[in-house]
């Protein structure tokens, strides 16, 4: 009945001269407005059952799936008109339609059909976290193109009902722990960020995943270590951090989980600032632990521009919120050179469990930003994340690669959830409730 109401609603004009009735054309003409308005306005408003009882579908679900099915009748109805207007173009003929009347009810076909796709194409790029701002983009832009926007508009709402069910299942799953607190663990998480980044009220480098683990029970402190400090600087910092939160919350020690350059500064922390009787256990997220030789690269570099350069990076930390940004000798560190010498000194301290896990990008194409870095770490060290490879992630128990299913693969960004985006076949925020649950079934 649907598809017989796409496929003649949007002919009242012709069927008003036909019925020759001004005020039965007018009692039509309502009802077909009401009901293109009431379909465009909520074409999905399905209950599922989430828990032990049926649930209304979450708003942002709701318009989603409401996009996708208005970009299923839009092409539907789009298509169907073309073979309409072919196979009937004879029979308007013969019914003596005025040429005028015949381009009113073509150019209200168009309006009422585009109006249709583009309802629709529209809550996909405004509510879907799927698509990322390139799909978006496209979508957007090959909407308007025939043929073309069959296959980007299909594809666009495959993703959606992944998108649909995967975050179903997040809620599914989070209903069904609701009262376990499976991330509560015995001492406080430390939360330790990477490499010329901050702490930011914000907006979270760890992008949802505190949330989630405070959802399920975590209690989160972050490092606020500087975003262009040495490891020896921001040593310190992670030190009197770590002293406060004793402090705050009476417990005796702490679980640090660090991303790239803050599992250095964690190491550090641990062995040479005599800090392992506070810390519990330590989780590496793509750390580079043996250098990489993406640095190495940049300080092949004349060494006088290199440090004004750096001198400029200094000053914009400086303006930021660091107290002593030193962006050459903070970059240094990662050299494969000195990593070597850190290594040689900064031993796993006994009493601290140490686990470590990475990530690998699959192709250029899994990073817009890091593609580059990407093929370059892929000839010189093999698999990598974009800027870490595998090999150098590796560090005390290695508990294993993040990857996706599909081709887009983790990169060092995604380990964090710092684009907010899902991924098939790779779930961030249950990665980490799991690590987290995990260190709590270890006692710590």
């Amino acid at each position: 009945m649907l598809g017989i109401f796409l496929v003649f609603a949007p002919h009242f004009v012709a069927g008003f001269y036909l019925l020759n009735h001004f005020l039965f054309a007018i009692a039509i003409s309502v009802l077909l407005s009401t009901a293109w308005i009431w379909i465009g306005i909520a074409p999905y408003s399905k209950r599922v059952r989430l828990s032990a009882k049926t649930q209304e579908i979450p708003m942002r679900l709701t318009i989603l799936m409401g996009g996708r099915t208005l970009l299923h009748y839009g092409l539907f109805a789009v298509y169907a008109q073309l073979v309409f207007y072919f196979v009937g173009w004879n029979f308007l003929e013969r019914l003596n339609l005025p040429l005028n009347l015949f381009i009113i009810d073509l150019v209200v076909t168009l309006v009422v059909t585009q109006t249709f796709l583009l309802n629709g194409a529209l809550r996909l790029i405004f509510s879907s976290r799927r698509l990322g701002v390139v799909r978006r983009v496209i979508v957007f832009f090959t909407f308007w193109v025939p043929l073309v926007n069959i296959f980007v508009l299909l594809y666009a709402c495959r993703l959606v009902l992944e998108e649909f069910d995967h975050t179903l299942n997040k809620v599914v799953n989070h209903n069904a722990r609701v009262d376990s607190q499976v991330c509560q663990t015995k001492y406080p998480l430390l939360l330790l960020h990477g490499v010329y980044q901050r702490d930011l009220k914000y907006i979270n480098y760890w992008g949802r995943i505190p949330k989630e683990l405070t959802r399920n029970g975590a209690t989160i402190y972050y490092g606020n270590q500087e975003g262009c400090g040495t490891i020896e600087n921001n040593g310190e910092d992670i030190k009197a951090k770590i002293f406060a939160i004793r402090t705050e919350t009476g417990a005796e020690k702490v679980n640090i989980i660090a991303h790239s350059k803050g599992g250095l500064d964690a190491r550090y922390v641990i062995t040479v600032l005599g800090m392992a009787d506070y810390v519990a256990s330590l989780t590496l997220i793509g750390v580079p632990n043996r250098g990489t030789q993406l640095v190495d690269l940049l300080f092949k570099v004349p060494d006088r521009p290199l440090r004004f350069f750096s001198r400029l990076i200094d000053k914009l930390y400086r303006k930021i919120g660091d107290r002593r940004p030193d962006f050459y000798t903070s970059s240094y560190q990662f050299t494969t050179f000195n990593a070597a010498k850190f290594n040689e000194t900064v031993h796993d301290a006994p009493g601290v469990y140490y686990q470590s896990y990475a990530s690998e990008m699959r192709s250029l194409f899994s990073d817009s930003l890091l593609w580059l870095s990407f093929l370059i770490l892929k000839k010189k060290e093999g698999n990598n994340d974009g800027l870490t490879s595998t090999e150098s992630a590796k560090w005390g128990d290695f508990r294993g690669v993040f990857r996706s299913t599909r081709r887009r693969g983790v990169s060092h960004a995604d380990s964090i959830d710092m684009k907010r985006e899902d991924y098939k076949g790779f779930d961030v925020l249950e990665a980490y409730v799991e690590i987290v649950s995990d260190l709590k079934a270890r006692g710590f």
